[in-house]
């Protein structure tokens, strides 16, 4: 059962209170960029991305900010760190959030400066603490990055923004080590009832850090906690966005995307499966982000490929040289094994375009 927590605005997407878990990323070009930092915002909206945060290291970094949210498909957070002139020049260029540590912002009449302008707005702050970046005092209290030591800097941090009079807070408490980070969630969760963000951060490359964000964002999610994620991935930001909504997918979070289902093979596939399966997946990474659940099946035999398939909007069912095209559970056509993918493109082609209202295809899904 999902945690009950408070809600939050950030810009039109609601963060907590009940809403879906909403799915952030962030740019990874130079903020004073505003062309670039806008391309890249563009291309993560188009993914499905929701939330988007920019790293403010300096000040006309943050003066770039009033174009950027002028032009942005999605909300923005700025990240800041240290100087709380960055978050209030954020705050007049018209950001939707900040992520800062109040702690690390220096004398209390700068939080307070901070809180002032974040109240006028309405905006949220996001807490972030790190395992790599824990207060030195906590490191040595507990011998290292712990649990317990990333809790409690999470609440000091959260201590000093309520005794202003401040709970517009999301929290985060992120390590590259997905039990450490299970734990502080666990422990935070229990805590707090403010909205938690979710994600292992510096999980590494495409290959092992989708494996990491699976185990450790999906278990959390599992567990009923957690209300917005990100999937932190080195390179292109973009490419976190499929990994996020497959994780929300399947664990039935969010219905949106496609299912693929394609068996294993075993010693009675008579057809090539593997490239198959391979071919359509691709395939289907060209569509663009569905707000409806569309499941495909790829299946291998007789023994369970028509059922599957029958179970699908679409589906195939190899036999020897030749194949079955369902099309909601009913058997369209009987076709040789080489034509089998262009029909089945076909079919789910006709189905997006019928979905989205598009008279003509927009991005053709291309045959092999």
């Amino acid at each position: 059962m999902k945690r009950n927590t408070r809600p939050v605005q950030v810009g039109s997407v609601t963060i907590g209170g009940g809403a879906p878990v909403v799915v952030q990323s962030m740019t990874n070009t130079d903020t004073r960029d505003s062309q670039a930092t806008l391309a890249q915002i563009d291309a993560l909206a188009a993914a499905g991305c929701e939330v988007v945060r920019l790293a403010v290291l300096n000040e006309d970094a943050a003066k770039s900010i009033g174009e950027i949210v002028g032009r942005s498909p999605l909300p923005v957070i700025a990240d800041i760190h240290f100087d709380y002139r960055l978050a209030l020049i954020a705050i007049e260029q018209g950001i939707h959030g900040l992520r800062l540590n109040p702690g690390n912002i220096g004398a209390r009449w700068k939080v307070q400066e901070i809180v002032r302008a974040v109240k006028e707005r309405q905006l949220p702050i996001r807490i972030g603490v790190n395992a790599g970046s824990l207060e030195k005092d906590l490191l040595e209290k507990y011998g290292g990055p712990t649990a317990e030591g990333m809790v409690e800097s999470a609440l000091g941090h959260i201590s000093l923004l309520e005794a202003e009079g401040y709970d517009k807070i999301k929290v985060s408490l992120k390590s590259s080590q997905v039990p450490l980070m299970l734990e502080a969630y666990r422990r935070i969760s229990e805590r707090v009832d403010y909205p938690l963000h979710v994600g292992v951060t510096e999980a590494g490359t495409v290959r092992s850090g989708v494996v990491k964000s699976a185990v450790g964002i999906g278990a959390l999610l599992a567990e009923g906690i957690g209300d917005t994620i990100r999937v932190s991935l080195t390179g292109d930001p973009v490419k976190e966005i499929p990994v996020a909504l497959e994780i929300l997918r399947v664990l039935g979070l969010r219905e949106r995307g496609v299912d693929l289902i394609s068996c294993p093979t075993c010693g009675r596939t008579q057809v090539d499966l593997a490239l198959l399966a391979e071919q359509v997946e691709d395939k289907l990474s060209q569509l663009p982000p569905l707000d409806k659940p569309l499941k495909v099946a790829v299946m291998g035999c007789a023994v369970n490929g028509p059922g599957e398939a029958r179970e699908a909007d679409f589906g195939i069912a190899g036999g020897k040289g030749m194949g079955l095209l369902f099309r909601k559970g009913e058997i369209v056509a009987r076709l040789p094994e080489e034509e089998l993918l262009p029909a089945l493109l076909q079919e789910i082609e006709a189905y997006v375009l019928k979905h989205r209202g598009i008279q003509e295809p927009v991005v053709r899904i291309q045959n092999v």
